[in-house]
């Protein structure tokens, strides 16, 4: 059996794991994640019990329970690199023994539904649409550090992407399907089901232009005109590909919904969404 070393498996004085401040009873099997460290408190305001509540850094933690059923939500600041983070500490809570530093023969798998906000790449999408993300392609690098086998039809939707769109020399992208079964318990004719594309930053990244210009000034057009039998690129985000492509390799499963708030084709912006992402929350307690 594998043991972990402290330098690898790293716990804090308590013997919880080192940024979550987390210890393993204290998840449930079903977890919401959101980037906004404040956003816990509002889907937990929704709960009919508060079990426990924990602050670490950016990550907030809140475990209660929804009409009967056992839920935490955790915040994960914003980027892949937090997600990376929360991922694997989460699993290691269910799934290795923190005293004996070993993992368990039994495995747990969690359901990690994202709800966060997003940028529209259709010009006919309306802000404040719920966007259900069928897969993700990274354009960050997170996923390029692990030995993860992607799927078949994974391959084959990122190598139309790659030979589709150009995108600068130094990023090697990746595909991620969302889990198909969650994907299934969402879907509705009140979400918009598509593809997302995760970047690494919020401004160039995403084809943002300010004082420094871009190198790719025709990257959000040409994600726009993706299509993989008849699903489209409908959204900017920068979490859901580190989050289904490790979440699905350590056996978790993984989808995201966001509220569109800007329009890039159009130019526009929310002002003011805080209702129709409450009105999310709802949406997703009520079928998670």
């Amino acid at each position: 059996m594998i043991q972990f070393p402290a330098s690898e498996l790293a716990l804090n004085d308590q013997g919880q794991v080192y940024h979550l401040a987390l210890s393993p009873n204290d998840i449930a099997d079903k977890i919401i994640v959101v980037g906004d460290p404040r956003r816990v408190e509002t889907v937990a305001s929704f709960f009919d019990e508060i079990e426990l509540k924990v602050s670490h850094r950016e990550f907030n933690t809140i475990t209660g329970f929804y009409k009967g059923t056992r839920i935490s939500v955790v915040s994960t600041g914003i980027g892949t690199d937090n997600i990376d983070i929360v991922i694997n500490e989460l699993d290691a809570l269910v799934n290795i023994d923190l005293e004996k530093r070993s993992e368990k023969v039994q495995k747990r798998s969690l359901e990690i539904v994202r709800i966060g906000t997003c940028g529209l790449l259709q010009g006919n999408t309306p802000i404040h649409s719920f966007i259900l993300s069928e897969g993700a392609f990274g354009l960050d690098n997170v996923a390029h550090f692990y030995p993860i086998e992607f799927q078949q039809n994974e391959k084959a939707i990122l190598s139309l992407f790659t030979h589709q769109i150009a995108l600068p020399k130094a990023i090697v992208p990746y595909f991620s399907e969302a889990n198909l079964e969650l994907v299934s318990r969402f879907n509705s004719n009140e979400v918009l089901r598509g593809y997302t594309v995760t970047s690494s930053g919020f401004y160039g990244p995403q084809g943002r232009s300010l004082r420094l210009g871009l190198v790719e000034k025709s990257l959000n057009e040409k994600l726009a005109a993706f299509d993989v039998n008849g699903l489209k690129i409908l959204n900017f985000e920068m979490e859901s590909s580190a989050l289904f492509a490790l979440g699905k390799a350590l056996g978790h499963k993984c989808t995201t919904l966001c509220v569109g708030v800007a329009n890039r084709v159009d130019g526009t912006f929310s002002k003011g969404y805080e209702l129709d992402l409450e009105r999310l929350i709802m949406y997703v307690l009520n079928r998670i």
